[in-house]
């Protein structure tokens, strides 16, 4: 397993090799001494079809840092970064994950979250640092031009609740994030 840094601070991409024969595949996917001082207290698993988007998701209050993995399929994973002290603070990073690749990404508290199933079928794995809490959810537009993601299908699958997600602007206005 390799640790990989990115240009935002405390986010990282781990590559895990496979070892393939003709039973399957075997892969080391976590290993807890890439992330000392963090401690991961919450499993989570969803399922997706194509063009289903998740998202932007994040926890105002009890920030979470998450640990994302797919299973089954393939995403297009997006993590923007709405830390006020942050030096790319409402910036996007953009990462395709997948079971072939290999690839899992770190994604530390202040950040929002989603994702867009690329495969017939896509299971992903959340390992978190802090419970989900129902009252402290917040989500932000997935569409929201301000902040220039590219999604990779024009008319995606997403939820009423994620339809009614708030702007950007309205966000940033609302909560000041300090992770």
């Amino acid at each position: 397993m390799k640790l990989i840094s990115t240009i935002f601070s405390g986010l990282k991409i781990i590559e895990s090799r496979q070892f393939k024969d003709n039973r399957g595949y075997f892969k080391e996917n976590f290993k807890q001494i890439f992330f000392k001082n963090k401690k991961f207290i919450f499993g989570c698993l969803s399922q997706s079809k194509k063009n289903v988007l998740r998202g932007l998701h994040i926890q105002t209050k009890k920030s979470q840092g998450k640990f994302i993995s797919v299973m089954k399929g393939s995403i297009f994973d997006v993590a923007l970064d709405l830390r006020h002290n942050s030096k790319t603070f409402g910036k996007s990073y953009k990462i395709v994950l997948s079971s072939k690749n290999g690839r899992s990404i770190y994604i530390p508290p202040g950040f929002a979250h989603g994702f867009l199933g690329l495969d017939k079928e896509n299971v992903v794995y959340y390992f978190n640092t802090n419970y989900r809490s129902e009252k402290n959810e917040e989500g932000i537009l997935w569409n929201d031009k301000n902040l220039k993601i590219k999604w990779p299908c024009k008319k995606p699958i997403v939820s009423k609740k994620d339809k009614s997600n708030i702007t950007f602007k309205n966000f940033i206005s609302k909560y000041k994030i300090n992770n």
